[in-house]
């Protein structure tokens, strides 16, 4: 079954009523108390993002970012009272999307959470990309280029992703901190880094790359090819 979100929160009451609260406002949400319960339920269900707590009892939401990274570009986006920046870099550096401290406000949370689902599930345009040796299935948040799966980590999907749905328009530096990151603070090596990793994995010559072409002093535009 397709859920919008999951939460994995060892808080019951406020995961219940979170989940209440999105589902009023058609956000299809469950609920999931500790790591077992999440690796379980995504055996049997997909989610477009996770709402991921820190302390789950006997485990740790790090760890399990860590074991969801291996097999899944879901957007994570971290829910904790724990506020230090060493967290915050920490939740970011392995993989989480975002920070988001408690206590929160439910509208403003969904309204992340909505944002978060229209950039990686938005309607618009097809399903599934195809174009020569790279198809990308927006539904399942798959990459296969000749057939065989890429996996790519979460910014380098969203990035991606941002690409082809903004084709032919160039898109500037700005755009992409502002769309893909939801950070106007990153710097142009954190984007070329990406840039570079996304073409080695999907580009047949990284160096001459068909897909993510750059415009220089402006961004990058994606260029689709001949199938």
């Amino acid at each position: 079954m397709r859920y919008d979100c999951l939460i994995v929160d060892d808080e019951a009451a406020l995961s219940k009523s979170t989940c209440e609260y999105f589902n009023m406002f058609g956000v299809k949400t469950e609920w999931a108390a500790d790591a077992g319960a999440c690796h379980r339920f995504l055996r049997d269900n997909q989610a477009g993002l996770i709402l991921l707590d820190i302390n789950l009892g006997d485990s740790s939401g790090f760890d399990l970012c860590r074991q969801l990274r291996e097999t899944t570009d879901i957007p994570i986006l971290f829910i904790s009272a724990r506020t230090s920046d060493d967290d915050m870099i920490l939740a970011l550096n392995i993989g989480g999307d975002d920070y988001i401290p408690k206590p929160y406000s439910l509208s403003v949370l969904l309204a992340k959470v909505k944002a978060v689902l229209k950039r990686n599930n938005s309607g618009v345009g097809e399903d599934v990309f195809r174009s020569g040796r790279l198809c990308v299935d927006f539904r399942l948040g798959r990459v296969t280029v000749d057939n065989t799966d890429v996996p790519l980590k979460a910014l380098e999907y969203k990035l991606l992703v941002y690409l082809i749905r903004s084709k032919p328009r160039v898109v500037t530096k700005d755009e992409l901190f502002r769309e893909v990151w939801a950070d106007t603070f990153v710097g142009d090596n954190t984007l070329n880094v990406h840039v570079r990793r996304l073409r080695e994995k999907i580009e047949e010559e990284p160096n001459q790359p068909k897909f993510i072409k750059t415009v220089w002093g402006t961004g990058y535009v994606f260029e689709a090819t001949a199938d």
